[in-house]
């Protein structure tokens, strides 16, 4: 079926209580593990394409790989920016086919970031694009994007409130205590801040930094609101764990097939595993 929208995924998930998973999309072999795993969970799925995976990869085959796999799939599946950062290359990703984008402006100050995101609402909302905004710094590395411990901070539930009173943004990623990147420990969420921020808002949280969050804790989250999980660093150290194994057993294997084959199927079993956490499964239409 043809790509949809971010919107549209949560918009079904508001009305049925559960999350959808975005799943980061860095090259073929994770671009068909998703696919393959959504089939298998007959669950909606969010492929999503950080500014890493656009350089790697590069924008013209990263949205061809991700178009062709909706185009061949039975279940829903949109392409979204993920941390767009410089407005152009938001521009470049709505143009490229992406159905919906993230214009991250949370190093932003608040009137700076509200500015820009209404900007870019400007241009996605009459295409039908949907738009992700960012209010808080989530901690961690991804790709190029870093905020330290000492820079993260809480999303205010306040200024979340005025935040979309003043965009009329549709989802909106929030700060609660998760990083990107592997955690030295266990993380603690701020579930009471979501809460509190959910009770003002009442549009579709999106949650950060998710990989090496307890299942309960997200199931917990869920529950109070969030509908769109992102997952990438759980994906990465399955499949390269996988690659690791293959080439430890195999150290004369020259064929990336018989490499990158069984990391697919690994991965494939580990984005299983998460859509049946955020309660997706069987909510393709």
């Amino acid at each position: 079926m043809a790509l949809v929208t971010v919107d549209e995924l949560l918009e079904r998930a508001e009305k049925g209580g559960y999350a959808v998973g975005a799943f980061n999309a860095n090259n073929m072999e994770i671009v068909q593990a998703i696919m393959t795993a959504a089939e298998k969970e007959q669950a909606p799925v969010i492929m999503q394409a950080s500014q890493g995976a656009i350089k790697y990869a590069g924008l013209t085959f990263l949205t061809g790989l991700v178009k062709l796999a909706a185009e061949s799939s039975r279940v829903p599946i949109a392409l979204h920016l993920d941390h767009g950062t410089d407005f152009e290359q938001v521009i470049r990703c709505i143009r490229s086919g992406f159905t919906s984008v993230m214009y991250d402006g949370s190093k932003l100050p608040l009137e700076e970031n509200i500015a820009m995101s209404k900007k870019v609402l400007e241009i996605a909302r009459p295409i039908g694009v949907s738009v992700e905004a960012e209010l808080g710094k989530i901690g961690g590395t991804e790709d190029d994007i870093h905020v330290s411990e000492k820079e993260a901070m809480y999303t205010d539930p306040e200024e979340a409130k005025y935040f979309v009173e003043q965009t009329g943004i549709k989802s909106l990623a929030v700060a609660i205590g998760t990083a990107h990147g592997q955690y030295k420990g266990e993380p603690r969420l701020d579930l009471e801040r979501l809460q509190k921020i959910k009770s003002l808002v009442n549009i579709p949280i999106v949650l950060h930094g998710s990989s090496g969050v307890p299942d309960e804790t997200i199931q917990q989250a869920i529950k109070l609101g969030v509908r769109k999980v992102n997952i990438d660093t759980n994906i990465r150290e399955a499949f390269v764990g996988a690659m690791r194994q293959v080439m430890s057993e195999k150290p004369k294997e020259i064929d990336p097939r018989q490499i990158l084959g069984p990391a697919r199927e690994v991965a494939i079993e580990t984005i299983r595993q998460k859509i049946r956490v955020f309660g997706s499964s069987e909510r393709a239409w």
